[in-house]
């Protein structure tokens, strides 16, 4: 079960053109975006990644404009740990556990989740909230991590399981937030 207080969300490389270009978008969009602001609303650190910003393209203005004090971590690198700042982030926040999404699911968010995953961290990949430019490598991504150790969940789910109870005003955001 997922932790808040263990739990961080990283959202891997949402960018530009290439953002425009994944398998079935507007849901990942929406989903990437529901993420976000729930980890908000439950107060949960976020790392955002952004590949070779210069060629790529920033963050898409949609998840940009939800995470404005949030500053990208820039890599040129497919996984996410082979870079030094990302490294640093992620052990200043001292959380085991990590909800990953973003795209391409089958390169930088499968490498970065293989990193992890031997690094010792508990990876939770939100499904419904990476992508990739076919529906096929999306699918193998998905595969190949789950077969590594990595748990798959939803958007939903991940942030119903982080909730724990079903009361309270941060339980009222979510639900609103889902619907």
């Amino acid at each position: 079960m997922l932790d808040l207080d263990n739990t961080a969300l990283v959202v891997i490389d949402v960018q530009g053109k290439l953002a425009e270009l994944m398998h079935q978008k507007e849901s990942l969009f929406e989903n990437l975006a529901r993420l976000i602001q729930g980890a908000q609303i439950l107060e949960m650190p976020i790392i955002l990644t952004e590949q070779y910003p210069k060629g790529l393209g920033r963050t898409i203005d949609a998840l940009s404009s939800l995470m404005p004090a949030v500053t990208p971590v820039e890599k040129i690198t497919f996984s996410c740990c082979a870079n030094p700042d990302f490294s640093e982030v992620l052990r200043g926040l001292h959380r085991k556990q990590l909800l990953v999404c973003g795209i391409e699911t089958h390169i930088c968010v499968y490498q970065t989740t293989m990193d992890l995953l031997t690094a010792g961290y508990e990876v939770h990949i939100v499904s419904d909230a990476v992508s990739s430019r076919s529906a096929h490598n999306k699918q193998l991504g998905l595969e190949r991590m789950k077969s590594a150790g990595a748990v798959l969940t939803g958007t939903e789910m991940a942030l119903f399981e982080l909730l724990h109870i079903a009361q309270g005003e941060k339980f009222k955001q979510i639900s609103k937030l889902v619907k």
